[in-house]
Protein backbone atom coordinates (compact mmCIF):
# COMPACT_ATOMS: atom_id res chain seq x y z
CA UNK A 1 0.00 0.00 0.00
CA UNK A 2 1.63 3.26 -1.27
CA UNK A 3 1.95 6.18 1.54
CA UNK A 4 2.78 6.51 5.07
CA UNK A 5 0.95 4.51 7.69
CA UNK A 6 0.38 3.16 11.18
CA UNK A 7 2.58 0.15 11.96
CA UNK A 8 -0.91 -1.87 13.27
CA UNK A 9 -2.16 -5.35 13.11
CA UNK A 10 -4.50 -5.72 10.71
CA UNK A 11 -7.79 -6.99 12.94
CA UNK A 12 -11.78 -5.85 12.58
CA UNK A 13 -11.27 -4.08 16.11
CA UNK A 14 -7.80 -2.25 14.34
CA UNK A 15 -10.47 -0.86 11.52
CA UNK A 16 -13.06 0.13 13.78
CA UNK A 17 -10.30 2.28 16.28
CA UNK A 18 -8.89 3.59 13.02
CA UNK A 19 -12.08 4.76 11.43
CA UNK A 20 -13.24 6.48 14.37
CA UNK A 21 -9.84 8.08 14.79
CA UNK A 22 -10.63 8.84 11.21
CA UNK A 23 -13.59 10.54 11.78
CA UNK A 24 -12.06 12.27 15.00
CA UNK A 25 -9.27 14.39 12.59
CA UNK A 26 -11.83 15.01 10.18
CA UNK A 27 -14.28 16.89 12.90
CA UNK A 28 -10.94 18.38 14.55
CA UNK A 29 -9.76 19.26 11.00
CA UNK A 30 -13.02 21.01 10.02
CA UNK A 31 -13.42 23.01 13.71
CA UNK A 32 -10.36 24.34 13.35
CA UNK A 33 -10.78 25.88 9.90
CA UNK A 34 -13.59 27.36 11.03
CA UNK A 35 -11.75 28.71 13.53
CA UNK A 36 -8.73 30.10 11.74
CA UNK A 37 -11.45 31.49 8.83
CA UNK A 38 -12.96 33.12 11.70
CA UNK A 39 -9.48 34.33 13.44
CA UNK A 40 -8.18 35.23 10.04
CA UNK A 41 -11.40 37.64 9.15
CA UNK A 42 -11.10 39.08 12.87
CA UNK A 43 -7.47 39.73 12.14
CA UNK A 44 -8.13 41.54 8.57
CA UNK A 45 -10.62 43.44 10.77
CA UNK A 46 -7.93 44.44 13.21
CA UNK A 47 -5.44 45.31 10.33
CA UNK A 48 -7.74 48.18 9.00
CA UNK A 49 -8.76 49.31 12.35
CA UNK A 50 -4.64 49.96 13.08
CA UNK A 51 -4.31 51.64 10.08
CA UNK A 52 -7.21 53.54 11.00
CA UNK A 53 -5.71 54.32 14.78
CA UNK A 54 -2.48 55.01 13.32
CA UNK A 55 -3.53 57.43 10.60
CA UNK A 56 -5.51 59.09 13.74
CA UNK A 57 -2.86 59.26 16.26
CA UNK A 58 -0.89 61.40 14.09
CA UNK A 59 -3.00 63.90 13.40
CA UNK A 60 -4.02 63.93 17.17
CA UNK A 61 -0.59 64.39 18.32
CA UNK A 62 -0.11 66.97 15.98
CA UNK A 63 -2.51 68.85 16.91
CA UNK A 64 -1.83 68.35 20.96
CA UNK A 65 1.91 69.58 19.65
CA UNK A 66 0.39 73.00 18.30
CA UNK A 67 -1.94 72.83 21.39
CA UNK A 68 1.06 72.77 23.50
CA UNK A 69 3.33 75.47 22.07
CA UNK A 70 0.07 77.44 21.90
CA UNK A 71 0.40 77.12 25.86
CA UNK A 72 3.94 77.78 25.79
CA UNK A 73 3.67 81.05 23.56
CA UNK A 74 0.81 82.08 25.64
CA UNK A 75 1.24 81.21 29.41
CA UNK A 76 4.84 80.25 29.51
CA UNK A 77 6.60 77.36 30.38
CA UNK A 78 3.73 75.41 32.52
CA UNK A 79 6.06 72.21 33.67
CA UNK A 80 7.22 73.30 37.13
CA UNK A 81 2.76 73.87 38.32
CA UNK A 82 2.43 70.88 36.33
CA UNK A 83 5.12 68.88 38.50
CA UNK A 84 4.51 70.15 41.80
CA UNK A 85 0.24 69.82 41.39
CA UNK A 86 0.01 66.38 39.74
CA UNK A 87 0.47 63.80 42.68
CA UNK A 88 -1.08 60.63 40.62
CA UNK A 89 -2.03 59.95 37.56
CA UNK A 90 -6.30 60.95 36.96
CA UNK A 91 -6.20 58.80 33.54
CA UNK A 92 -5.85 55.45 34.23
CA UNK A 93 -5.86 52.22 31.87
CA UNK A 94 -7.54 48.89 33.09
CA UNK A 95 -7.53 45.32 30.98
CA UNK A 96 -9.97 43.14 29.83
CA UNK A 97 -10.46 40.21 28.06
CA UNK A 98 -12.46 39.32 24.54
CA UNK A 99 -13.06 35.76 23.79
CA UNK A 100 -13.05 35.28 20.00
CA UNK A 101 -12.81 31.73 18.71
CA UNK A 102 -11.45 30.50 22.11
CA UNK A 103 -8.88 33.41 21.80
CA UNK A 104 -8.57 35.73 24.83
CA UNK A 105 -7.50 39.24 23.79
CA UNK A 106 -6.92 41.31 26.06
CA UNK A 107 -8.46 45.47 25.39
CA UNK A 108 -7.21 48.19 27.56
CA UNK A 109 -9.90 50.40 28.40
CA UNK A 110 -9.11 54.09 29.93
CA UNK A 111 -11.23 55.69 32.54
CA UNK A 112 -10.38 58.68 35.20
CA UNK A 113 -9.76 58.28 39.13
CA UNK A 114 -9.14 61.65 41.23
CA UNK A 115 -9.82 64.89 40.53
CA UNK A 116 -8.39 67.49 38.62
CA UNK A 117 -4.96 68.15 40.36
CA UNK A 118 -4.25 71.20 38.42
CA UNK A 119 -7.42 73.01 37.92
CA UNK A 120 -6.26 76.20 38.86
CA UNK A 121 -3.15 75.91 36.34
CA UNK A 122 -3.96 79.30 33.99
CA UNK A 123 -5.72 80.91 35.94
CA UNK A 124 -3.42 84.66 35.33
CA UNK A 125 -3.39 83.70 31.59
CA UNK A 126 -3.79 81.13 29.27
CA UNK A 127 -6.16 78.79 30.54
CA UNK A 128 -8.46 78.65 27.60
CA UNK A 129 -5.51 77.16 25.68
CA UNK A 130 -3.97 75.32 28.91
CA UNK A 131 -7.71 73.30 29.05
CA UNK A 132 -7.65 73.18 25.31
CA UNK A 133 -3.90 71.23 25.47
CA UNK A 134 -5.57 68.67 28.12
CA UNK A 135 -8.76 67.69 26.20
CA UNK A 136 -6.16 67.89 23.28
CA UNK A 137 -4.04 65.23 25.09
CA UNK A 138 -6.50 63.12 26.67
CA UNK A 139 -7.82 62.44 23.24
CA UNK A 140 -4.10 61.65 22.12
CA UNK A 141 -4.00 58.95 25.19
CA UNK A 142 -7.30 58.26 24.34
CA UNK A 143 -6.52 57.23 20.64
CA UNK A 144 -2.58 55.53 22.20
CA UNK A 145 -4.89 53.08 24.61
CA UNK A 146 -7.22 52.16 21.47
CA UNK A 147 -3.73 51.75 18.83
CA UNK A 148 -2.34 49.15 22.24
CA UNK A 149 -5.31 47.00 22.39
CA UNK A 150 -5.24 46.68 18.27
CA UNK A 151 -1.80 46.31 18.49
CA UNK A 152 -1.61 43.31 20.74
CA UNK A 153 -4.61 41.97 19.79
CA UNK A 154 -3.07 41.69 16.52
CA UNK A 155 0.24 40.21 17.57
CA UNK A 156 -1.61 37.62 19.86
CA UNK A 157 -3.71 36.35 16.50
CA UNK A 158 -0.72 36.50 14.33
CA UNK A 159 0.56 33.45 16.14
CA UNK A 160 -2.95 31.61 17.14
CA UNK A 161 -3.13 32.21 13.02
CA UNK A 162 -0.10 30.53 12.23
CA UNK A 163 -0.35 27.68 15.06
CA UNK A 164 -3.95 26.90 13.79
CA UNK A 165 -3.05 26.99 10.48
CA UNK A 166 -0.06 24.46 11.35
CA UNK A 167 -2.31 21.85 12.79
CA UNK A 168 -4.66 22.40 9.90
CA UNK A 169 -2.16 21.84 7.43
CA UNK A 170 -0.59 18.70 9.67
CA UNK A 171 -4.03 16.96 10.00
CA UNK A 172 -4.70 17.54 6.70
CA UNK A 173 -1.69 16.15 4.89
CA UNK A 174 -0.12 13.81 7.73
CA UNK A 175 -2.81 12.33 10.02
CA UNK A 176 -5.75 12.10 7.84
CA UNK A 177 -3.41 10.34 4.51
CA UNK A 178 -2.22 8.17 7.34
CA UNK A 179 -5.00 7.35 9.09
CA UNK A 180 -6.33 6.00 4.98
CA UNK A 181 -3.58 4.35 3.72
CA UNK A 182 -3.62 2.55 7.22
CA UNK A 183 -7.18 1.70 6.79
CA UNK A 184 -6.95 0.86 3.03
CA UNK A 185 -4.30 -1.65 4.86
CA UNK A 186 -6.39 -3.07 6.83
CA UNK A 187 -8.92 -3.59 4.11
CA UNK A 188 -7.03 -5.15 1.75
CA UNK A 189 -5.75 -7.30 4.58
CA UNK A 190 -8.70 -8.35 5.94
CA UNK A 191 -9.49 -9.07 2.40
CA UNK A 192 -6.62 -11.33 1.46
CA UNK A 193 -7.51 -12.99 4.61
CA UNK A 194 -11.32 -13.85 3.71
CA UNK A 195 -10.01 -15.05 -0.06
CA UNK A 196 -7.59 -17.34 1.74
CA UNK A 197 -10.01 -18.95 4.42
CA UNK A 198 -12.61 -19.41 1.10
CA UNK A 199 -10.01 -20.99 -0.23
CA UNK A 200 -8.95 -23.24 2.97
CA UNK A 201 -12.75 -24.05 3.41
CA UNK A 202 -13.13 -24.75 -0.40
CA UNK A 203 -10.14 -27.04 -0.08
CA UNK A 204 -11.29 -28.54 2.50
CA UNK A 205 -14.58 -29.42 1.58
CA UNK A 206 -13.32 -31.05 -1.27
CA UNK A 207 -11.28 -32.95 0.20
CA UNK A 208 -13.87 -33.86 2.47
CA UNK A 209 -16.48 -35.32 -0.49
CA UNK A 210 -13.74 -36.85 -2.25
CA UNK A 211 -13.05 -39.21 1.48
CA UNK A 212 -16.83 -39.39 1.82
CA UNK A 213 -16.96 -40.77 -1.83
CA UNK A 214 -14.05 -43.50 -0.71
CA UNK A 215 -15.53 -44.41 1.73
CA UNK A 216 -19.17 -44.94 -0.16
CA UNK A 217 -17.90 -46.64 -2.86
CA UNK A 218 -15.79 -48.88 -0.54
CA UNK A 219 -18.97 -49.28 1.66
CA UNK A 220 -20.86 -50.01 -1.65
CA UNK A 221 -18.41 -52.82 -2.38
CA UNK A 222 -17.94 -54.05 0.61
CA UNK A 223 -22.06 -54.44 0.31
CA UNK A 224 -22.32 -56.23 -2.94
CA UNK A 225 -19.65 -58.24 -1.66
CA UNK A 226 -21.50 -59.69 0.91
CA UNK A 227 -24.56 -59.82 -0.98
CA UNK A 228 -22.64 -62.65 -3.16
CA UNK A 229 -21.57 -64.16 -0.29
CA UNK A 230 -24.33 -64.55 0.74
CA UNK A 231 -26.21 -65.73 -2.44
CA UNK A 232 -23.47 -68.57 -2.66
CA UNK A 233 -23.92 -69.77 0.74
CA UNK A 234 -27.48 -70.28 0.53
CA UNK A 235 -28.67 -74.47 -0.04
CA UNK A 236 -30.97 -74.53 -3.02
CA UNK A 237 -34.52 -74.88 -2.44
CA UNK A 238 -36.16 -78.44 -3.76
CA UNK A 239 -39.56 -76.78 -3.85
CA UNK A 240 -38.93 -73.95 -6.69
CA UNK A 241 -37.01 -76.87 -8.84
CA UNK A 242 -38.75 -76.89 -12.40
CA UNK A 243 -38.98 -80.27 -12.55
CA UNK A 244 -37.49 -83.77 -10.81
CA UNK A 245 -35.46 -86.06 -12.21
CA UNK A 246 -36.37 -89.37 -13.22
CA UNK A 247 -35.72 -92.35 -11.07
CA UNK A 248 -34.80 -95.53 -12.26
CA UNK A 249 -35.72 -98.91 -10.02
Amino acid sequence: MSGPRLNIFPTRMAQTTMKLRLKGAQTGHSLLKRKSEALTKRFRDIIKKIEEAKLKMGVVMQVAAFSMAEVNYIAGDISYQVRENVKSAQLRVRAKQENVSGVMLPSFEQYSEGSNSFELTGLGRGGQQIQKCKDTYTKAILTLVELASLQTAFVILDEVIKLTNRRVNAIEHVIIPRLENTIKYIISELDEQDREEFFRLKKIQTKKKEARAIVEKAEFASAAQRELDEAESQPADILQADQDEDIIF
